[in-house]
């Protein structure tokens, strides 16, 4: 049987653990060279983190595909460099990206009351380090002919689940993958994202847990979400939608943002600017009251 994935040479960030090595091994499983990262900042330190990567890239060997490792921060140039480099060098190349490395914000992380510190901290690894290992690869996609990158984005990005980092870095990601699928498709390099529904670090314990009720007591969120947030799916089951993605069965699809949840597969559809009203300019400015009423009725007509 051939697999989707044969051969292509891949790199997933933040794969030590999580939906990212869910990812890892789900593309080693369709034939794919898949370079394995860390920041090598958790506990440990880098040479924990590098003895953790040589065991994942034993499992890779055992799926089905090849391993490669690389302790590197996302959130440096010099790291993201570092890891593209170490597609190049084990495999000679790139044919694709994952962007998946990601850190939890702290407990305080309302407009209310978030240090510029965290802040700063949640968008440098989710956002920059999205931005920097892009671009650090289209490059060598370039070289390859044409590649894919997929990014990790969030329901967070809806505001639905509170917070500001989280959410803002997630909508920047958003933004980024429409605008690289654009910008780089005359290049055969198409850009995708996922939206995925796991249960990882990110969303367990008691934190997280006292998070979610506290929406839930708001009414932010519904009791339905609210249960389906603290007890999502576990990793493997979203990893399907990256390898459909990086493989040639997408080759039609670019710039849309997916979700992924257990069986669950969502699309988000394309935004479109709806039209609240157009005055003739001989009428001059719009006025306040007029405004009013035009607004009013046009949400009143989403409802209906």
């Amino acid at each position: 049987m051939t697999r989707a994935l044969e051969g292509r040479r891949i790199v997933v960030t933040g794969s030590s653990e999580g939906i990212g090595r869910a990812i890892a091994l789900c593309l080693a499983g369709e034939g794919a060279r898949v370079v394995v990262n860390t920041s090598g900042q958790g506990a440990g330190g880098p040479d924990a983190a590098a003895t953790r990567l040589e065991g994942l890239v034993g499992e890779l060997a055992a799926a089905g595909g090849e391993g490669a490792a690389c302790v590197a921060s996302v959130a440096e140039p010099e790291g993201a460099e570092a890891i593209v480099q170490a597609a190049v060098d084990a495999f000679g190349g790139i044919d694709g990206l994952v962007n998946c490395a990601g850190i939890p914000g702290k407990p305080a992380n309302s407009i209310r009351d978030i240090e510029l510190e965290d802040w700063r901290r949640v968008l440098s690894v989710h956002l920059d380090g999205t931005f920097l290992c892009s671009r650090a690869a289209v490059p060598r996609l370039r070289e390859a002919g044409g590649g894919v990158i997929v990014n990790t984005s969030s329901h967070g990005f809806l505001g639905m689940y509170g917070g500001s980092a989280y959410p803002a870095a997630k909508g920047g990601i958003n933004s980024l993958t429409w605008c690289m699928a654009t910008d780089l498709a005359d290049f055969g390099i198409r850009c995708n994202a996922v939206c995925p529904g796991a249960k990882t670090r990110l969303s367990t314990g008691p934190e997280y847990e006292e998070m979610i009720r506290g929406l839930e007591t708001r009414g932010i969120l519904s009791e339905g979400l609210a249960e389906i947030s603290l007890n999502s799916p576990p990793p493997e089951e979203c990893a399907p939608i990256y390898a459909y993605l990086l493989s040639d069965a997408a080759k039609e699809v670019n710039g849309r943002i997916f979700t992924a949840s257990g069986p669950y597969v969502g699309l988000f559809p394309l935004m479109a600017e709806q039209m609240v009203g157009a005055r003739d300019p001989s009428d001059g400015p719009w006025t306040v009251e007029a405004l009013a009423t035009a607004v009013a009725e046009t949400i009143e007509g989403e409802a209906s």
